[in-house]
């Protein structure tokens, strides 16, 4: 039988359990490509693709399109994929990187 006064106290165990559990990491960061047609200027990340295009476009780069690439995921894996991208882009350009990326991590 269930003690009614048990429902009123906090379960120990779900606190301890809390403090083991791993903490989540947040899927809440973008991986996109500025376009120019269809040659790729620039490769980044961001949590607000819509804040980061107009900066973009104040700071005068020329672009057509801003392309998200696939869904957002944590922020390390997308500075993984950053780095892995700039450096495709570089294997297959002559060593040359996008137009506005300034080094290769993106960074």
């Amino acid at each position: 039988m269930l003690n009614p006064k048990a429902l009123d106290k906090p379960s120990q165990s779900s606190d301890k359990d809390r403090r083991k559990a791993p903490m989540l990491m947040s899927r809440d960061t973008y991986k996109y490509e500025l376009r120019d047609g269809n040659r790729v200027v620039y490769v980044g990340i961001t949590k607000n693709p819509n804040q980061r295009e107009a900066q973009h476009r104040a700071d005068g780069k020329d672009f057509t399109k801003m392309q998200i690439i696939g869904r957002a995921t944590t922020d390390e894996r997308a500075g993984e994929w950053e780095e892995q991208r700039i450096a495709t882009y570089k294997e297959n350009h002559h060593g040359e990187r996008p137009k506005y990326n300034q080094n290769d991590s993106g960074k």
